[in-house]
C-alpha cells in the first residue's frame, strides 16, 4: 500500500471511528449551539488531539506509557463520568442565555439579532477540556495498535507509516468535525431560541446519562 493510500484509508477509519454520536458528539453539538462554531471547532480539534496522541503512543511503541494508562483504566473512567455528570447537570440547571431568554422577533437571536459566539479564550477552555475528557480513555491505544497492525504493509511497518496512519486519523477525524459543526450550526441559526433551549436540555440530559454508565464502568 503506497504512503498516499495509506493516509486516505487511515483517514477513512478516523471518520468512521468520529461519526457515532457519543458523550464527545454531544458536547460538540451542545457547545456549538451555546457557544457558536469557534466552540464546536474546539471541541473538534481537542478530540482529535487526543486520539492522535494516543495514537503516537501506539504508533512509537511507547510500551511505559501504554501501560501505564492502562494500569489506571477505571480511575481514569472515573474521572471522565464525573466529569460527564458534572456537564449534563450543570446544563440542566443552567438558566437560558439573555441572547435565548430574550430574543428577537424570529426567536432566532438576542435583541440585536445575534447569536452568543464564544471569544478566544473560551475555544482554548472548551479545546483544553475535550482533549483532558479525550485522554481519560486509554483504551483507545489498543484499538490505534490494531489499526496499524491491520493498515501497515508486512514487514514494512516504520515511523514514517506510523506517523502518516496517525496523521490520516486526525485528518478523517477533523473532517467529521467539522461537517458536524456546519450542520449544527446552519440549524442553530434556523431554529427559534425555545428549541435551541430545548435541545440544550436533551444534551444534558444525555451527558449526565454517558457520565453514569462511565462511573458504572469504572466500579
Amino acid at each position: 500500500m503506497s504512503t498516499t493510500s495509506l493516509f486516505f484509508t487511515a483517514a477513512g477509519v478516523g471518520l468512521a471511528i468520529a461519526a457515532p454520536v457519543g458523550p464527545m458528539g454531544m458536547l460538540c453539538i451542545r457547545r456549538t449551539l451555546t457557544g457558536g462554531p469557534r466552540a464546536g471547532l474546539a471541541i473538534g480539534f481537542g478530540i482529535a488531539t487526543g486520539d492522535a496522541v494516543y495514537g503516537l503512543i501506539a504508533a512509537l511503541g511507547l510500551v511505559g506509557i501504554s501501560q501505564f494508562m492502562l494500569a489506571y483504566d477505571r480511575p481514569l473512567h472515573l474521572l471522565a463520568g464525573l466529569f460527564l455528570l458534572y456537564l449534563g447537570v450543570r446544563t440542566l440547571l443552567q438558566k437560558a442565555p439573555a441572547d435565548t431568554a430574550n430574543g428577537d422577533a424570529n426567536g432566532t437571536g438576542n435583541g440585536n439579532g445575534k447569536l452568543a459566539q464564544v471569544g478566544r479564550a473560551g475555544a482554548l477552555r472548551a479545546y483544553a477540556s475535550s482533549l483532558l475528557l479525550t485522554l481519560t480513555n486509554p483504551q483507545t491505544v489498543i484499538m490505534f495498535a490494531a489499526l496499524f497492525t491491520t493498515l501497515a504493509p508486512r514487514g514494512a511497518f516504520s515511523s514514517a507509516i506510523a506517523l502518516t496512519t496517525v496523521g490520516g486519523v486526525f485528518c478523517g477525524s477533523i473532517a467529521w468535525w467539522c461537517f458536524l459543526v456546519t450542520v449544527v450550526s446552519l440549524a442553530r441559526h434556523a431554529i427559534g431560541s425555545k428549541l435551541r433551549v430545548a435541545i440544550d436540555r436533551l444534551v444534558g440530559l444525555m451527558l449526565a446519562a454517558f457520565g453514569v454508565v462511565e462511573i458504572r464502568r469504572a466500579l
